[in-house]
Order: C-alpha cells, then sequence, then structure tokens
C-alpha cells in the first residue's frame, strides 16, 4: 500500500494559506492540472460529506468525498470515490501548521491507496509530483501574488 507524505514551508502566515486550501471546491482556482470543479447536490463546500466533481485539464472525471475539516486544527480529509486512475481505498490529509520564525506556514499533505502492483510506481510518483508538488508550487504562486 503506497504511503505518500510531501511537506513544504510556504512563506506566508497559516491564516493566508488556510484561505486558500480551505475552500473543499476551490482548487480549480489554484491547482494546475484542475480545469472545472463543482460540488454535488449544492452543497456547501465545508459541509462533511460533500462530494466534489472536477474535471482535469486533460479530460479525466474525478469524485472526492469531504471526511473532515477543521478550522481549528486548519486540516481536512477526504477520500477519491471515483476515477480513470488504477487507485482504490484512496484517504489523504492536509494540514497546515505555524512556522514562527517568520511567520510562515508549514503544509503537510499525505495520502495512502492500493493499486496493482505494476501501477505502484507510475501512480506513487504521479501523486507525489503531479498532485501534490505541483499543489505546492501552485499555491505558492498564488499566495506570491496575492501578497
Amino acid at each position: 500500500m503506497p504511503h505518500i507524505v510531501k511537506s513544504t514551508i510556504l512563506d506566508a502566515p497559516t491564516d493566508a494559506a488556510w484561505a486558500m486550501l480551505r475552500d473543499f471546491n476551490g482548487h480549480d482556482r489554484w491547482h494546475p492540472a484542475v480545469a472545472t470543479s463543482s460540488i454535488e447536490r449544492a452543497h456547501a463546500s465545508d459541509k462533511i460529506g460533500c462530494v466534489r466533481r472536477f474535471k482535469l485539464k486533460d479530460g479525466a472525471e474525478l469524485r472526492e468525498q469531504l471526511l473532515a475539516l477543521s478550522d481549528l486544527e486548519q486540516s481536512f480529509s477526504y477520500c477519491l470515490l471515483d476515477t480513470p486512475i488504477p487507485m482504490f481505498n484512496y484517504v489523504a490529509h492536509v494540514r497546515l501548521l505555524p512556522v514562527t520564525d517568520g511567520d510562515r506556514t508549514f503544509w503537510h499533505w499525505e495520502s495512502r491507496f492500493t493499486t496493482k502492483p505494476e501501477d505502484r510506481d507510475r501512480i506513487t510518483h504521479m501523486v507525489a509530483e503531479d498532485i501534490y508538488q505541483a499543489g505546492f508550487e501552485a499555491i505558492r504562486l498564488h499566495l506570491k501574488e496575492a501578497a
């Protein structure tokens, strides 16, 4: 079972980073791979159990469900419901922590999932680099532009 753990430091306070990441339906505004996103059944994007349906720029459609969200801990968890990628039982956790030296943010993003043995290395690399690392860089750029 792949276990991906990625983290970064953002040169912005946690409140600024949380304002972008908290919106479970907002990743189409910052993640370079996401083309469009909407919350099913007109639920609020911070309602536990809401489902986001989104399209990637390559045309693939995915559905993810919000499992937990804490403003106090600046964290959320979600799972993958539908994807054309051969990943199963995918659950991810995002957490922000303050770095008091310079009023910066520590961003921790991790997930576990299962996949076929022959797909493990390719999918692990895709999640770690094309999703998580690309997300880090995109948020970093958006926070810099907003400052």
